[in-house]
């Protein structure tokens, strides 16, 4: 008994430290974060302000929680009825008023992404990837047709962040003609913080030259706390709009669907739900993405950074968790004003640690928009068609998107019919070909990709104008080797390797 006795004073001690050292640092924090807003303008007093705010209360739930957050016990398969497969919802056909239902609409991307993995400076709405077509040029040519063909008026809106919000309004000007009227507003600035003091590393304000790497965009969480602040959620409340459709501004593959805005408006049972995620079955290339569970009664988002390490493997098996979160998500406007309002949307933190050009390390914390699908009512997953996922996040996918396995209709891509089977290729290419500039001169035509199944490129590799790739092909020179494919050439199941320069004659 006293064994025990001793055990548990010792373990109330070390909660009391514990929570000595929370106060502490959060005090610390204060004071730190104070002295910043000390040094803003008159005019980002407010907005900064918000923004401090927010990061208080996210880092406050960050010290709170410790290690991975999900009881790996309580995780359950979903219930058959709360993952509805998409051919279900489109067997209910369209009603006679489908433009009514279109009005209720705003479609929201998320595009505070810059382009650096793919070499590219500035925002990564603007990179090309389609016939001159950049990612914002598709969006804002899909809702116009949608506009044009049942004269509607669905809006579109960006959610900026401060990295990339000059540049897209330089060039939202272009589209002043197009029937789309197009709103914007900015995700949070947050303080990147020291990883030993869980200190700012910010002294000021100011977010130019030096301080760039000290501050950045909370993850796309943020949604609906800048939503919300930005007065534009109540805005368009009060114009009669119900639903957003949010989606990467980089996956191509998700467009507004009808049958999927009709279920939502006219839900079958009578009750509508309030958010609504597409997921779609997990391939090879997918073993990482979030997954959609059943924890405590709710649906729930587990990603991989909150499963613990012992079940990282289970998490990433294809047989156990089959389908993962594409990050197109529809949901009820009302409901974010309401959860807002009642500060009541959970998601769980997650920690991303950085190392800044200088060697400091920081860490950012960020929370993800799917995961606040358990604070909503009356949930639901809708498993839809692989096509409806077309992530561009290297230029391997964009190789894939450029080429003729897709055509270009209205702003959308679809795969095309003259591929026999409806899944994409294995694309690998290598590190010469990771920035834009680099990987589109070393194409002089995207190549014939129809019946390929499978691509890996690696090392100084070039292809001439009109090269066919069929079956599994490997291309890979060694350090200090060139190999040009040349103009009109057929690969069909084969390795090349070694050196090959072909010579002007």
């Amino acid at each position: 008994f006293i064994e025990d006795f001793s055990k548990a004073m010792s373990q109330a001690g070390s909660s009391q430290f514990q929570e000595v050292i929370r106060q502490e640092l959060e005090y610390s924090m204060k004071v730190e974060l104070d002295k910043i807003l000390a040094t803003a303008h008159s005019n980002e007093i407010e907005h900064t302000k918000k923004d401090l705010e927010g990061f208080k209360k996210l880092f406050h739930r960050f010290l709170q929680e410790k290690g991975p957050s999900v009881d790996w016990g309580k995780i359950q398969r979903p219930p058959e009825d709360s993952i509805q497969p998409y051919e279900k919802i489109k067997a209910r056909g369209l009603p006679d008023n489908i433009a009514s239902v279109l009005n209720k609409l705003v479609v929201v991307k998320l595009n505070g992404g810059l382009g650096t993995s793919m070499g590219c400076k500035g925002p990564k709405s603007l990179i090309g990837v389609r016939n001159e077509n950049t990612f914002l040029d598709l969006t804002v040519q899909q809702i116009e047709h949608l506009n044009k063909s049942y004269n509607t008026d669905v809006p579109l809106v960006l959610m900026n962040s401060f990295n990339t919000d000059d540049d897209t309004k330089k060039i939202l000007q272009k589209y002043s003609h197009s029937r789309v009227k197009i709103y914007t507003f900015n995700q949070s600035r947050y303080p990147r913080i020291n990883k030993e003091t869980l200190l700012p590393i910010a002294k000021d304000v100011s977010y130019s030259g030096e301080n760039t790497e000290c501050w950045y965009p909370p993850g796309h969480g943020d949604i609906y706390a800048s939503f919300y602040n930005s007065g534009l959620l109540d805005n368009l409340i009060a114009e009669g709009k119900e639903y957003i459709f949010v989606s990467n501004i980089d996956n191509l593959g998700a467009t507004v669907d009808l049958y999927i805005l009709n279920h939502l408006m006219n839900p079958p049972n009578g009750k509508r739900c309030e958010f609504v995620m597409e997921v779609t079955n997990k391939t090879r290339a997918d073993v990482k993405g979030g997954t959609l569970t059943q924890y405590e009664n709710k649906l729930r988002l587990v990603e991989i950074a909150q499963v613990p390490k012992a079940h990282v493997d289970e998490f990433k098996s294809v047989s156990k968790f089959k389908i993962f979160n594409t990050n197109n998500l529809w949901i009820a406007l009302s409901a974010i004003k309401r959860l807002q309002e009642k500060n009541a949307i959970d998601m769980e933190i997650i920690v991303n640690p950085k190392t800044l050009d200088g060697g400091l390390n920081v860490i950012q914390l960020e929370t993800a928009v799917g995961a606040a699908i358990k604070s909503f009512e009356n949930s639901l997953g809708i498993n839809v068609p692989r096509s409806r996922f077309l992530p561009v996040k290297t230029t391997s996918d964009l190789l894939l998107v450029m080429s003729n396995l897709y055509s270009l209709n209205a702003g959308s891509l679809t795969m095309s019919e003259k591929r026999e089977f409806p899944t994409v290729p294995l694309v690998k290419l290598g590190s010469s070909f990771t920035k834009v500039q680099d990987y589109l001169r070393r194409f002089e035509s995207i190549p014939d990709m129809l019946e390929l199944d499978h691509l890996t490129v690696s090392g100084d590799v070039t292809f001439g104008k009109n090269v066919s790739l069929k079956g599994t092909v490997i291309i890979i020179a060694n350090h200090g080797d060139r190999i040009d494919i040349p103009a009109g050439a057929l690969l069909e199941n084969k390795i090349v390797s070694g050196n090959l320069r072909i010579l002007d004659h």
